[in-house]
This record gives C-alpha cells, sequence and structure tokens, in this order.
C-alpha cells in the first residue's frame, strides 16, 4: 500500500517482508507512480528472499532509523549525529544500499564543496554514513557494501590560537567584572589550568572533586574520549575550586554542580559572558576551547614531554598533542647537539687513523 504521512511530502510504502513483518519505508519520491513501482520493486524483492533465499534490499532510511534508534543515548555525538543526518537525507533518502556505488558518494561530497562546505565537516557527514553502515555489517548481518568507507578529504593542519601570560591576566581581570557570569573568571582560570573542556567543566560535580588530594576525578561519561582521568590541581586551579566551594556554602550548600547558579541549578553557558569578556580585554580570534589549546601551549613552551600534556588533557592519541611539538624547538635542539658529539668523535677517529698511515 503506498500512502502520504502528514509530517513528509513524499509517499511511503507498506509491505510484508520474507519474515512477514510489516515494513513501511518511504519510497523517496512525491510522484504516485513511481512510488508504486518502488513499492512493487519491494514486495517483488520480499518474495524472492522469502521463495529463494536472496539477499533483501536495504534503503538509507531503514538503516539510518535502526542505527539511530540502537545508538541513541550511547554515542555522546548523538546530537551532531542528528545535525549531520540532516544533511544527508535529501541527497540519499529512498536510495538502496545494495546499488549504492562509490561514485554516488563521490557525488555526494563534490555536491558538498560546490556549496563551500569544509572537508572536515564533509568528512564527518561521510564518516557517519560509514560508521552506520559498517555496525548494520557487523551487528545484524547486513549483506551490504561500504563504498563511504576510507572516502576522507585532505584536512588543513587544525587551528592553535593561545593566549599570552598578558593577555591571560586581562581577560580574567574583565571575567572578574562580569554581572551575568559570576563564575567566569574561576571557570577561565581552571581551563587554563587544567586543560579540561567547556562540558567537562560545566558538567563537574563536587562529588568528584578532591581537594585533599587536588584532584579532580572525571568519569567515562564525563570526557569527550569516553576514558576515565584524574586531573590534577595546581594551585591556581585550586584557588578558583575553594572560591567555587564557598559560592556553594553560601547560596546552594546542596547543589552537585561546582558550577551553579544560586538556586543551585547547574550553569549551562559562559559564551555570551565569556564574549564580554573577550572585548573588553581587546582580545580577537578566541574561543573558549582555545583555552584548552593555551594550557597546552603552555606547558610544551615550558618544556613538558607530550606524553605528559596528552594524559592531562585526556587526547587519545599522542597524535593530537604533536600539533603543540613545534613550540618546542629547545627540545629539538638538544637532541640535534647529540649529532655534534658523534660527529667530533668521527674526525677525531679519522685523524688517528690518517696518523696511522702517516
Amino acid at each position: 500500500m503506498v500512502y502520504r504521512r502528514k509530517d513528509s511530502p513524499v509517499y511511503w510504502g507498506s509491505f510484508t517482508d520474507a519474515g512477514g513483518k510489516r515494513v513501511r519505508r518511504t519510497t523517496g519520491t512525491t510522484d504516485l507512480r513511481e512510488a508504486q513501482a518502488i513499492e512493487g520493486k519491494w514486495k517483488l524483492e520480499a518474495h524472492q528472499v522469502k521463495r529463494w533465499g536472496g539477499v533483501p534490499s536495504r534503503s538509507f532510511d531503514q538503516l539510518m532509523l535502526a542505527y539511530f534508534k540502537v545508538t541513541q543515548g550511547i554515542k555522546r555525538s548523538t546530537r551532531r549525529d542528528v545535525c549531520t543526518l540532516r544533511k544527508l537525507t535529501p541527497f540519499f533518502t529512498g536510495r538502496d544500499l545494495l546499488t549504492l556505488k562509490r561514485c554516488d558518494i563521490r557525488a555526494y561530497v563534490d555536491k558538498r564543496l560546490s556549496d563551500g562546505v569544509a572537508n572536515a565537516t564533509i568528512n564527518r557527514e561521510v564518516s557517519l554514513l560509514s560508521a552506520a553502515i559498517n555496525y548494520a555489517r557487523h551487528e545484524w548481518d547486513w549483506e551490504i557494501p561500504n563504498h563511504a568507507e576510507g572516502m576522507h578529504l585532505k584536512e588543513p593542519e587544525g587551528r592553535i590560537r593561545s593566549l599570552t601570560v598578558e593577555e591571560a591576566r586581562a581577560l580574567t581581570a574583565e571575567a572578574e567584572k562580569s554581572r551575568q557570569s559570576p563564575h567566569l573568571a574561576d571557570f577561565i582560570r581552571l581551563a587554563l589550568n587544567t586543560g579540561c573542556r567547556l562540558n567537562e567543566l560545566l558538567g563537574l560535580q563536587w562529588g568528584r572533586v578532591d581537594l585533599k588530594a587536588n584532584l579532580l576525578h572525571l568519569g567515562e561519561h564525563d570526557t569527550k574520549s569516553g576514558r576515565r582521568r584524574s586531573v590534577p590541581l595546581n594551585a591556581e586551579a585550586r584557588a578558583a575550586m575553594l572560591n567555587l566551594a564557598r559560592f556553594r556554602a553560601s547560596h546552594c550548600p546542596a547543589s552537585p554542580w561546582v558550577f551553579a547558579h544560586e538556586d543551585g541549578t547547574r550553569q549551562a553557558s559562559v559564551r555570551s559572558a565569556f564574549k564580554i569578556a573577550l572585548r573588553n580585554a581587546g582580545i580577537t580570534d578566541f574561543r573558549i576551547h582555545d583555552l584548552r589549546h593555551t594550557c597546552a601551549s603552555w606547558l610544551v613552551s615550558a618544556g613538558q614531554p607530550l606524553q605528559a600534556v596528552r594524559d592531562l588533557l585526556g587526547h587519545s592519541t599522542i597524535r593530537m598533542t604533536e600539533r603543540y611539538a613545534h613550540l618546542a624547538p629547545e627540545n629539538v635542539r638538544k637532541a640535534v647537539a647529540v649529532l655534534d658529539g658523534l660527529s667530533r668523535f668521527s674526525h677525531v677517529e679519522q685523524g688517528k687513523g690518517l696518523e696511522k698511515r702517516g
């Protein structure tokens, strides 16, 4: 049966699959005759699968609906994935994954490029399609090809913008004046001295703060990578935590949130107040996430090993931390200096050899 839903401009088809299950699927077309032909094709395939054991067709819409149903609430990127799906759907809706070719994926990439979309954004979109197909192949034994796998555009080197010490002082001073966000200055101090992400700090609860050991304990649900880590507090970060503790004791002693309003509810954002502080401090081309970059840049510039910075920031691989390596030229200079010793030794040995032959 072909029909139209109130929330969709295209026709939908309803039929019984080879397993006897009622299936409702979009045809991806607003043309009635075309929709009827597509539904007839589905019914024929279902009959062939039931009678002769053929491979059932799988549509893009069927895949994504099933994939999101399973991964919703599990993947930390679900909200972003929903936005990504809105970009994929107009191009792939109604498509049979069995007949989807690599040239179709390339056509999508080319279209997005012509729309002026960044390579990194396109890569995320294609990666979502690839991840959904791989999940269906491995978990549900769907016999469908994955022509989206490995199709990645080259991305420019990641942007790194960090504050100077003077800029950091000016920004913190302006944040102290904020009426909109009384915790802004302490948020900035913690971000600069711990390297924690925005959501790791705003989602922090007092049960994960150990002021005796000077540690923040981040659980697997608190971090982007899904890995637990402990973040040490230096003197500056500890002072910020004590300020927040005093605010809690005075206004909302029962609140579990480190960054809380006077009524104890969680402070969900500092973005607008942060922008005002930046403007008043005369700082341009800077985002909240750049506080994390600043922490890493300062540590590497001070000679701290990349492995230590990786562990503090919670990077999943050292490769992510290596983008800060250029900030520590002294480490490379020391390494090259070792060659001077080898070179001198080599010349001395060659000189001795010549003396013996002479």
